[in-house]
């Protein structure tokens, strides 16, 4: 087994703020070389996640609106009690998604629906510079 990899780096504005990071994981896999294996994406942070959906304004909009109904902003939490903190939605919100995606890689491609793409979520309530740990196996 051959593992490679790659790094992405973003900054983000926060508050579930979601960007597509398809072309980049795409990028390390074409760097591969790897014509058959396994890509995986992994969000480092607690209050940021990585799935797949359709990137597109409408979808976007109903992601974050279920999650703030699923999750509020405001609400008695014991995280941001117990820490002085006011972010205990994020860390449940990215909990709730996870923090990577694993996609086939066919071809020297991965292998994604015509209408899906890999995107990232900053759920913090304050900017941050996010990295994405993208590995790919063979």
């Amino acid at each position: 087994m051959t593992v490679h990899g790659g790094l992405l780096r973003m900054d983000t504005p926060g508050n579930a703020h979601i960007v597509d990071i398809t072309a980049g994981v795409g990028s390390v896999v074409r760097t591969s070389g790897v014509d058959r294996g396994l890509a995986c994406a992994f969000a480092r942070g607690s209050t940021v996640a990585v799935t797949t959906m359709e990137f597109e304004p409408g979808g976007v909009r109903d992601l974050q609106g279920l999650l703030d109904r699923l999750v509020p902003a405001q609400g008695d939490y014991e995280h941001n009690r117990l820490n002085h903190e006011t972010n205990s939605h994020a860390h449940m919100q990215a909990a709730l998604i996870g923090p990577s995606e694993t996609i086939p890689v066919v071809d020297g491609g991965l292998v994604l629906g015509t209408w899906q793409q890999i995107v990232l979520i900053d759920f913090d309530d304050r900017p941050r510079s996010r990295t994405v740990t993208v590995q790919v196996v063979s």
